[in-house]
């Protein structure tokens, strides 16, 4: 996938993970990596960035299987923004849907 593309989806993706369940970074990072390419050096500062504009908070939860693992919980400014990227996500995808469909119909003229 275009580096570009991704970079200007990723956050949306990250707040729909933690908008369903909190998570902790790993798991995040394997969610996501199921919709997009990423790893860990990319997640994680945005998780910070997330974390410092107050749309996601963190709290520390034991682990069975080791040290405790922080997890990350949308806010409810975090819960707005989300809605408003939505709404953005859609509406610019469709306007580049449907130029692509107008410039594919032009081509096939």
């Amino acid at each position: 996938m275009n580096t570009q593309f991704k970079k200007g989806v990723l956050e949306l993706i990250v707040l729909l993970v933690i908008s369903k369940e909190d998570k902790y970074g790993y798991q995040l990072v394997s969610e996501v990596g199921k919709i997009v390419d990423v790893n860990e050096g990319t997640i994680y500062p945005l998780l910070k960035r997330l974390t410092n504009d107050k749309y996601c908070e963190t709290y520390l939860e034991q682990s069975a299987e080791g040290p405790a693992r922080k997890y990350y919980k949308i806010t409810l400014a975090g819960r707005v923004y989300l809605d408003i990227l939505k709404k953005e996500w859609l509406e610019f995808s469709q306007t580049v849907n449907n130029f692509i469909k107008e410039t594919s119909a032009d081509d096939q003229k």
